[in-house]
C-alpha cells in the first residue's frame, strides 16, 4: 500500500470539511492531514479513507470518522509531552493522532487481535511515543499512572472511577458517556484528590465500551 499524490489530496479535501464543520484547533487539523487514514482500515475501503465516515475493522468495532477523532482531540488541548492513556485502540488511528501532536501515548485495547495490527501498523510510521497494550479499559494503566489526559474512545455507560484516580490533578478525560444510541461528550477536569469539574459537548454514536478481554 502506498501514500499517493491523489491519497495526499483526498486529505487535504477533508482538512477543508472539518473545517467547514468548524474544527478550529490548526495542530489536529495538520496531523489529520500527515496522517494517511487509508493505512488503518482494511482495503476494501480505501477508495472512501477520506469521507467523513467511520468504517468497520473488525471484532465488531470501528474506526471513528474524522470530525469525531478532531472533535475529541482538540478538546484534550494537548501540550507537547502530555502523558495521555487512551482507552480503544481500534485501529490505531488516533493513536497517530496523538503522537504526531507529541503526546506520550499509552492505548489499551480490549482485542487482542486488533491490539496487535494497531501495534504493527503504528511501528510502521516509526511511533516510539505509543506504546500499545491488550487489556480491559476499565481497568487503566495504573502501573503507569497518573496521567495528564485520558481519552475514551467508546460509549461508557458510566464515568469509570478506576480512570479518575489515574488521572493528575489539573488533568482531564475526555468520554462518550451514556448508553443507547448517542452519548454525550463530556470533559471531565480533576480540581484536587476527590473533587472534579464537568463541561458537556455535543452527542455522537460510539460502539460500546464493555468490561473484561478477547484474546
Amino acid at each position: 500500500m502506498q501514500d499517493t499524490f491523489r491519497h495526499q489530496g483526498l486529505r487535504k479535501r477533508l482538512v477543508k470539511e472539518l473545517e467547514d464543520l468548524n474544527i478550529k484547533d490548526k495542530k489536529v487539523l495538520e496531523a489529520i492531514e500527515k496522517i494517511p487514514r487509508h493505512f488503518f482500515i482494511d482495503s476494501t475501503f480505501e477508495d472512501n479513507a477520506y469521507e467523513n465516515k467511520p468504517f468497520p475493522i473488525g471484532r465488531g468495532q470501528t474506526i471513528s470518522n474524522p470530525f469525531t477523532v478532531a472533535y475529541q482531540t482538540a478538546l484534550l488541548e494537548l501540550k507537547k509531552g502530555d502523558k495521555v492513556l487512551e482507552i480503544g485502540t481500534g485501529s490505531g488511528y488516533q493513536s497517530a493522532v496523538l503522537a504526531e501532536l507529541h503526546a506520550d501515548v499509552y492505548t489499551i485495547e480490549r482485542h487482542q487481535p486488533l491490539s496487535e495490527k494497531a501495534k504493527k501498523v503504528l511501528d510502521k510510521f516509526g511511533y516510539t511515543n505509543v506504546h500499545t497494550f491488550f487489556g480491559d479499559g476499565f481497568k487503566g494503566l495504573p502501573e503507569h499512572a497518573p496521567f495528564d489526559k485520558i481519552l475514551i474512545t467508546a460509549a461508557a455507560p458510566e464515568i469509570p472511577k478506576k480512570l479518575l484516580q489515574q488521572l493528575k490533578v489539573n488533568g482531564f478525560i475526555v468520554i462518550p458517556l451514556g448508553e443507547g444510541e448517542r452519548q454525550q461528550m463530556l470533559r471531565i477536569k480533576r480540581l484536587d484528590n476527590n473533587e472534579y469539574e464537568k463541561e458537556t459537548f455535543d452527542y455522537f454514536t460510539f460502539v460500546p465500551m464493555l468490561k473484561g478481554i478477547e484474546d
